[in-house]
């Protein structure tokens, strides 16, 4: 009996399986839509829809360079449990989604999840997905990846916690070496610890400087004590508070963890300087396991900052 993409179809929602576990059901039983239902639950592929309304806030972050090391990619796949997290299986598939990503043209989650999964190109990556849930038992989501891209010099990654938080910094540099390597390391494990938003004060948009400059200004007329001061001094002090605040989320201008005497910027001067090389910084991504998912918080950043200060 010839399979139809309509029969196809109506199995994949009757069960949430994946597109090819439906096809192969239908040729299986011959066209049989109940069998082929059976089929898939006797395969444990029929599971994936009954699992989709479960909370995955667990999983990890995973990430992949490209072979000249000028590109990559940092990815988010989770788990219902942590002890699914843990298991080789699932590590293994989050790696196969890293290289996936790497490759991909894709803009967004949608277009990634319904482009050709490179390992069977008969299925889409949402299709592999679904099959995983079915094989681990626990409801999975792919949520997010990103790309750095580094061409005048090489991207770094860091890893924490066994896939706790992910980073990536693209770093510009005329000589690659051990040591500007190492540097690398060391500020992507700064992005870790510290969580910085910016690279540095040119990519603050202005918007967020009046909001915070409103925010201060607001403070000060709850103060009494700000009150009795002169007008020009408050300026200057609201100014204060802004730089203050604005050196805690921009990267270059955060102390450096390992050395508190310095900036993060000053350090890539005292490295650029020690190796002879022009230095700079591209971009960074940082990702942390479950960050504005419904979960119980935990402060890995606080772990990174005091492992990494020993």
């Amino acid at each position: 009996m010839a399979i139809t993409a309509a029969m196809v179809k109506e199995l994949r929602e009757m069960t949430g399986s994946g597109m090819m576990d439906c096809k192969k059901a239908l040729t299986a039983t011959e066209g049989d839509m109940d069998k082929a239902v059976e089929w898939l639950r006797e395969n444990g592929l029929a599971k994936a829809e009954k699992k989709a309304g479960r909370i995955a806030a667990e999983g990890i972050v995973a990430v992949k360079v490209s072979e000249d090391c000028k590109t990559a990619v940092v990815v988010e796949v989770n788990s219902e449990t942590d002890f699914v997290a843990k298991n080789e299986k699932f590590q293994n598939y989050v790696a196969e989604v890293a290289a996936q990503a790497l490759e991909t043209d894709a803009a967004d989650i949608d277009a990634f999840l319904a482009e050709p999964w490179k390992l069977d190109t008969a299925k889409t990556v949402a299709d592999e997905l679904a099959s995983q849930i079915a094989v681990i038992g626990e409801n999975m989501h792919i949520r997010r990846f990103s790309k750095v891209c580094a061409p005048e010099g090489f991207v770094e990654t860091y890893i924490h916690g066994g896939g706790r938080i992910g980073v990536l910094l693209g770093m510009n540099a005329d000589v690659i070496n051990d040591a500007v390597k190492e540097a690398a390391k060391d500020i992507c494990m700064q992005i870790a610890a510290m969580n910085p938003t910016y690279v540095d004060r040119s990519q603050v948009p202005a918007d967020y400087e009046e909001h915070e400059m409103e925010i201060l200004k607001a403070q000060v007329a709850n103060d009494p004590e700000m009150s009795k001061k002169p007008a020009n001094i408050v300026e200057k002090m609201l100014l204060g508070r802004l730089n203050k605040e604005l050196k805690e989320i921009c990267l270059v201008d955060q102390v450096y963890v390992k050395d508190s005497n310095m900036t993060v910027g000053k350090y890539l001067e005292s490295v650029a300087k020690a190796n002879g090389a022009k230095l700079s910084l591209v971009g960074f991504v940082r990702y942390e396991t479950g960050e504005g998912l419904e979960k119980k918080q935990e402060d890995f950043a606080a772990e990174v900052a005091a492992q990494i200060g020993k």
